[in-house]
């Protein structure tokens, strides 16, 4: 065989013998740079045969979705199938804008040591003084991280990996590859490992060391055939009793055109379906930042720990910040607001627990954090293996469905409160007077109208009116404690005064105190302010259709008490037990020829009364089991509507003058005292509280009587006594007629029966 090329033999000229092929089967060819073989055109001829090949260089594809998806070429998509290979060096350091002060001191111990090995000179002091202080700084900077300082630490260049914590933490780790659908994501890494005996299923994202594995790895950005991948270890796992152990890291699922084609969300919702249904154990340990969908779809654990500075969130700092503010640079509050870091999580139970870190970060100290994660999945573990299956996956599905829940009727803890956005009130516009007083005269004549007619929409078209008129002396007063000058004393009060309620405690007299000048300031200058005609027509408005309510409420319900109470009487004159004595009585009395009550005998008389006595009883018995409260009261107690008025002026002004004496001021502290003291004693006061209450007590009492009786109310009653007494005296002339009988109730009867309704309501 022989072999020509096209170029001349210059071309090889500086090749290293590394650069040679040292034998080549296939074309015979040897002793040929590659580099040279990549660009030359070369010939084969055997005999009659020639073959002629070029080398030519193809379009590199966009990883991480090859051209060619072969798994079978040489140098195609299954290259990162390569063992994971420790770094030769050590990484550079990179330094994080809050580190910043560190550096200096840092620099500072660098230098002394640079001095002391130049100069041969101890200084071995004040380099232990200086890392001393540097260990002091490291320690109060990392105590204090706020939650934007967390997120830097967990996207940190140099933070160890998902492969580094595996190969720290297992004794034997066999890889597993492929999803079976023809492609190996390498953002996402599966394989068998074995800790302190006991084998496990690892499923973990995979981010890169440097730029170069990064985009190898698609920055741990996993494409639907990694969840699938994922998934299939998961079944795998499930169907030979192996426990799983997930490690999330990742910003979020590969969110390009192609993945969403192949079905990146159902893939995802595949996930979390299948994971509640597994029937081994599940942990998973967030070791940087776990990003939405992407996090979850391997995290639907019965545990999920976190390190102490990573971060678990539905959407980053910086898109939420885009989102709500409109700015990137906002991070740092959406950061704080999302409650993303491990303390807040755990405080929302959605994390069950923080594997510590050394200072610095994981990256400070890669073994310690491996070896601490190790020893959470033996806590975790041993705590799990203990349940049996059903008990795992309703722990598992608890530990989701307690996530978010809330409780209706549990009053907010006021902290919480505080942060919480308020309610935008809707601004309410006053209503002119002119335009009230119209609709005022319309709802007069409505109630005139319905006087004599239903009572059932006035009493709607009323409320609504009451209503409307609260509303509009509620904005005239705060208009008018405006133009007064009072509005800032009034919110630091009702501040005060919402500080004491929340507490629990009685109001303190010194706030009372506050409370009492406040309105007396606040009733000298009413009469000052510019709205004051307004606000005087408006609470006067108020207080008549308030009045006419109660007059309509009270005339509806007595007409309803008056029919049910008429109902029940005629029931009971209507049994034949009754009708038949009724009877029996007429005609002794007819039989008897009397006129008066006078001309009856004896007999008739003790009749009449004895009938009287037994119907009596009778509507006793009906109108007490409607409720009412009944009393059968002597005809000579009875007073005419003239004193009856008499009566209601009387009580009237001495309900006014004992309601004076309760705002006095003196008596007021001494009823406040008096609630202190009650509060105090609880339910079951001593003996001096309770000679203290009792005292209170009667000082009070003794103030009122001394008030009144030293006021002329005293002589009006005496005056209104002497008249009840002289017409009850006079009563009626005791005359019975035939025709009273004949109606079948006598009109004039020596007693009635009085139903009390409670305040301000009876029947006779």
């Amino acid at each position: 065989m022989a072999s020509s090329l096209s170029n001349s033999a210059a071309a090889f000229t500086g090749a290293t013998a590394s650069d040679l092929l040292r034998s080549s089967r296939s074309c015979g060819v040897s002793g040929i740079p590659l580099r040279t073989l990549g660009n030359a055109r070369f010939s084969v001829r055997t005999g009659d045969l020639s073959v002629v090949a070029k080398v030519r260089k193809v379009k590199k594809h966009e990883y991480p979705w090859p051209e060619d998806p072969d798994p079978n070429v040489k140098g195609g998509v299954l290259t990162h199938l390569s063992h994971f290979k420790p770094h030769k060096e050590k990484p550079k350091p990179v330094t994080l804008d809050f580190e910043k002060p560190l550096v200096a001191l840092e620099k500072k111990i660098i230098d002394v040591r640079k001095m002391a090995n130049e100069t041969g000179l101890d200084f071995s002091d004040q380099i232990a003084l200086l890392e001393s202080k540097y260990q002091q700084a490291l320690k109060d900077l990392y105590t204090h991280l706020t939650p934007i300082q967390r997120v830097n630490i967990a996207r940190h260049p140099n933070r160890p990996t998902f492969l580094d914590h595996i190969f720290g933490i297992t004794e034997k780790f066999v890889e597993l590859h492929g999803d079976r659908a023809g492609y190996d994501d390498p953002a996402i890494v599966t394989g068998i490992g074995t800790i302190d005996g006991r084998r496990y299923m690892f499923i973990g994202h995979q981010k890169g060391r440097n730029t170069k594995e990064n985009i190898m790895r698609n920055f741990g950005m996993p494409t639907p055939h990694g969840y699938r991948k994922a998934l299939r270890m998961m079944y795998y796992a499930d169907h030979h009793g192996f426990p799983i152990v997930t490690f999330i890291d990742t910003p979020g699922a590969f969110a390009d055109l192609k993945s969403e084609e192949l079905g990146q969300g159902e893939a995802i919702a595949h996930n979390l379906r299948t994971m509640f249904g597994l029937k081994v154990p599940i942990v998973s340990i967030v070791i940087g930042e776990g990003g939405s969908g992407g996090a979850l779809a391997i995290g639907c654990a019965n545990k999920l720990l976190m390190l102490e500075n990573a971060v678990f969130y539905v959407a980053s700092p910086e898109a939420c910040a885009a989102i709500l503010w409109k700015t990137a640079k906002a991070a740092p509050k959406a950061a704080e607001k999302l409650r993303i870091t491990g303390p807040e999580l755990c405080k929302l139970q959605i994390a069950d627990g923080i594997i510590p870190e050394p200072l610095g970060g994981a990256h400070a100290d890669p073994s310690w954090t491996s070896q601490q994660i190790k020893k959470a999945i033996n806590e975790s573990m041993d705590e799990l293996n203990k349940m049996d299956t059903e008990a795992l996956l309703k722990h598992r599905m608890l530990k989701f469905r307690k996530i978010g829940g809330f409780q209706e009727g549990v009053p907010v803890d006021p902290i919480r409160k505080v942060n919480m956005k308020k309610k935008e009130e809707p601004i309410v516009r006053k209503t002119s007077v002119l335009e009230l007083e119209d609709q005022v005269e319309t709802l007069k004549e409505q109630i005139s109208k319905a006087k004599e007619s239903s009572s059932k929409p006035t009493e709607l078209a009323l409320n609504e009116m009451i209503e409307k008129l609260k509303e509009e002396i509620d904005l005239e007063y705060s208009e008018a404690v405006e133009a007064i000058g009072l509005k800032d004393r009034l919110s630091n009060l009702r501040e005060e005064c919402a500080k004491a309620n929340s507490q629990d405690q009685l109001m303190h007299p010194v706030l009372m105190d506050k409370i009492e000048k406040l309105h007396d300031e606040f009733n000298k200058g009413l009469p000052t302010a510019p709205n004051y005609a307004s606000l005087k027509y408006k609470l006067d408005m108020l207080k008549e259709f308030s009045k006419a309510k109660y007059t309509l409420e009270k005339k509806s319900k007595g007409e309803e008490l008056k029919l049910d109470i008429n109902k029940k009487i005629k029931e009971v004159m209507d049994r034949p037990e009754i009708k038949e004595k009724m009877q029996a009585l007429k005609a002794e009395v007819q039989k008897s020829g009397a006129s008066t009550a006078a001309d009856l005998d004896e007999g008739t008389k003790e009749s009449i009364s004895k009938m009287k006595k037994e119907m009596q009883l009778e509507l006793v018995k009906v109108l007490k089991s409607m409720d009412l409260d009944v009393e059968i009261v002597s005809a000579k107690k009875l007073i005419d509507d003239d004193l009856k008025g008499k009566v209601e002026s009387l009580r009237e002004e001495t309900n006014k003058k004992i309601e004076n004496l309760m705002n006095s001021s003196d008596l007021k502290k001494t009823i406040q005292l008096l609630k202190l003291e009650v509060a105090k004693a609880g339910k079951t006061p001593t003996v001096a509280s309770k000679n203290k209450i009792e005292a209170l007590e009667q000082q009070i009492r003794q103030k009122l009587a001394t008030a009144i009786h030293s006021s002329e109310i005293k002589e009006k009653h005496e005056k209104l006594l002497t008249e009840i007494t002289l017409e009850s005296n006079g009563g009626s002339n005791g005359s019975l007629k035939n025709d009273d009988l004949k109606e079948g109730t006598p009109k004039n009867d020596e007693s009635r029966v009085e139903i009390n309704l409670g305040a301000n309501r009876s029947f006779t």
